[in-house]
């Protein structure tokens, strides 16, 4: 089933289309939009419903020349199929000139109709549409209860939506204990079960009232906790479909109990992100989840971020590696005090502290900003610089 929507100013003409299209069966009209949109509200239609036809009412060749033009520019392949009631000659020409090849007049004719479908499902064949969906989803699993998973991507998902042009989603999948609406004091009767409801059918309407947002950062929260509550995988694909093309990364903090969902979950993520601390237990468990991972054939897809470190450790990250088989992505230095001040407050933690600058740099390697060479020369400078000194004061104790 092709999908499509209609704009255009002549509603009674629209109507007419959307009820000849469903007798038809081959095409699903998502939306009808009334009049010429603005370019923002165009690409908040149009990445809604991911059409692959858009049937344009050319009661106006300048508005048709501005929306086609935008169509081209951001969503290459949507196929436009003009829509008036007469064949004006002139108009016709008008519309090729801008790119537009199917035109349809009323009374709508189906065999026409059947002709004008073949020609558009061949260039779609040719050329899908590209609605420009991002690939960056990272799953967050703890290895085990306490672990601190969900104030690691609280605090990385935060400074991600600080990042420009990195609109960021945080959706919390922990259906038994999810706690990110409480760490920062939201208050929002939605939740990410409501938005699997009206996954299917979600719209650029609905969707702004399911979520919360907190600064820059958009929050799907778990809601009351409700051991009764399912969520199908198909309701996941739906939801993560819509939400890539809203944003340019998705953070998902699961529970770690390894639900049908949460494999779905993992399944679409670029990285998954298994968090543990240098417990025995933690990291027990850690490699009980990495054989269940091995199971679902996304092991090549998942790192480590060590929680909690401390200074003085019994076993390295690099012995963790060793242990698990599975690399390091980043560590996090053990900070009670700020962790439980940023609680209190319900923001994030302060990002001078140690554990925010920790959280503010892997941060960056989400958000893919590579490192200039020049900044690269001048940390290693710099850390040379300081293993210099730190060996010149060692000097006279070691004579």
């Amino acid at each position: 089933m092709l999908r499509s929507i209609i704009i255009g100013p002549d509603d009674a003409l629209g109507e007419y289309l959307q009820n000849f299209l469903q007798s038809f069966g081959q095409v699903a009209v998502l939306r009808r939009v009334a009049g010429y949109p603005g370019e923002i509200e165009l690409m908040r239609v149009v990445r809604a419903h991911a059409p692959h036809i858009v049937f344009l009412g050319a009661n106006s060749v300048a508005e048709v020349g501005r929306i086609v033009a935008t169509l081209e520019r951001e969503t290459p392949g949507v196929q436009v199929v003009g829509l008036h009631r007469t064949r004006d000659p002139e108009l016709l020409l008008e519309l090729m000139r801008m790119g537009v090849r199917e035109f349809l007049t009323h009374p709508l004719d189906a065999s026409e109709f059947r002709s004008a479908l073949a020609r558009i499902e061949e260039k779609l064949e040719r050329e899908p549409p590209e609605h420009g969906a991002t690939d960056r989803v990272y799953a967050f699993l703890p290895a085990k209860a306490g672990v601190g998973s969900s104030t690691i991507v609280l605090n990385v998902a935060l400074a991600l939506s600080g990042i420009p042009d990195n609109k960021t989603l945080l959706i919390d999948f922990d259906l038994s204990c999810g706690i990110l609406r409480f760490l920062l004091k939201l208050d929002s009767s939605y939740s990410v079960v409501d938005a699997c409801e009206r996954a299917s059918s979600m719209d650029e309407e609905v969707w702004p009232q399911l979520v919360c947002s907190y600064n820059e950062l958009d929050l799907l929260h778990s809601g009351e906790v409700n051991p009764h509550l399912r969520i199908e995988g198909i309701q996941v694909r739906y939801l993560l479909d819509f939400a890539r093309r809203y944003y340019d990364v998705i953070c998902v903090d699961l529970s770690g109990n390894l639900e049908r969902y949460a494999a779905e979950v993992m399944q679409e993520a670029k990285r998954i992100y298994l968090v543990t601390t240098e417990e025995i237990a933690a990291l027990h468990l850690a490699k009980e989840k990495l054989k269940f991972l091995h199971t679902l054939d996304v092991e090549d897809r998942v790192s480590l971020l060590i929680n909690r470190t401390q200074k003085r450790s019994r076993i390295s990250p690099k012995e963790i590696e060793r242990l698990l088989r599975v690399p390091v992505a980043a560590t996090f230095p053990n900070d009670y005090p700020t962790v439980q001040r940023a609680t209190q407050e319900g923001t994030a933690v302060a990002s001078a502290s140690d554990l925010g600058k920790r959280i503010q740099e892997f941060a960056r390697t989400l958000a893919e900003i590579r490192v200039s060479p020049t900044e690269t020369a001048k940390k290693r400078l710099s850390e040379l610089f300081s293993l210099s000194l730190f060996h010149d004061k060692r000097a006279p104790a070691d004579a």
